[in-house]
């Protein structure tokens, strides 16, 4: 059990084990997103810092099935930040909550030595998808292309510069497919530590393994930060599942089948 798993293990509480909280018809997610650990100032502008911060934290909601509501913001702000700064960072913020039609109804803003923002998402889901629901022959797939955002972090620690769009900077959400797909979906959650990481939680919550259908490199399967959807399904559902990934424009994967055998994650622990 690494670090991250042993402190979560030390809260019991039946609402802990998916990408947010479920209670009643209520979604609960929250994430960070801090200076030095997930983006440096001169990598990224203060709009698109903020619109990262809350578009991961959105990603819980879209792979839950859900529609996010309100938002509550935490932002911890160095003093050298000028009133324009911090404009751009509302702006950002702002835009966000604009694409997916929820409203930021507060939160808190104190003094630090650097910036950290947490975020708390609010939403409702009249059929959530949970993690826990994959069973024995069920197809896994993952939608969008792996592996960039990686690439993309190391081209920065080296001092490169990356484009406008790239996947680190300019996250795409599949909310278009999650609406189209939910009802033939069994199981999924996000991509945010790496596909082969994600996948150990998804099989250990069901004891279940995986037989690979399609070879995934480990730089590819150990990409964190692409916010991307891990799914699951019928194998009788798969043209279904297709079809509504073509009708999103949305590129899906079928790589794996569970399967009752051991499952070993060979990528390095992203939190601690």
């Amino acid at each position: 059990m690494n670090l991250e798993n042993y402190f979560i293990s030390l809260f019991n509480s039946e609402f802990i084990g998916d990408d947010a909280a479920v209670i009643d018809k209520h979604i609960y997610s929250k994430d960070a997103f801090f200076e030095g650990v997930h983006f440096k100032r001169e990598w990224m502008s203060y709009e698109q810092i903020a619109a990262k911060a809350m578009l991961v934290n959105i990603s819980d909601a879209i792979a839950m099935n859900a529609q996010p509501y309100y938002v509550l913001l935490s932002v911890a702000m160095p003093r050298d930040m000028s009133k324009s700064d911090m404009a751009l960072l509302a702006k950002g913020f702002k835009s966000i909550a604009k694409n997916y039609n929820c409203e930021i109804i507060g939160g808190d803003t104190i003094s630090n030595t650097k910036l950290d923002i947490t975020v708390t998402v609010i939403s409702k889901s009249k059929k959530p998808l949970y993690r826990q629901g994959l069973k024995e022959s069920h197809l896994l797939a993952y939608t969008g292309v792996l592996g960039k955002s990686a690439k993309d972090l190391k081209r920065l620690f080296r001092g490169g510069k990356i484009h406008k769009r790239s996947k680190f900077v300019n996250i795409k959400l599949r909310e278009g497919f999650m609406k189209r797909a939910a009802p033939k979906l069994k199981a999924g959650m996000d991509i945010s530590d790496g596909l082969f990481s994600d996948l150990e939680k998804i099989l250990k919550q069901n004891n279940l393994g995986v037989k690979f259908t399609t070879k995934i490199a480990k730089e590819v399967g150990c990409s964190g930060e692409e916010y991307e959807l891990l799914v699951a399904f019928d194998g009788r559902d798969r043209k279904a599942v297709l079809r509504r990934a073509a009708q999103s424009r949305t590129k899906l994967t079928i790589f794996g089948k569970a399967l009752r055998k051991r499952y070993i994650n060979r990528c390095k622990a992203h939190h601690f």
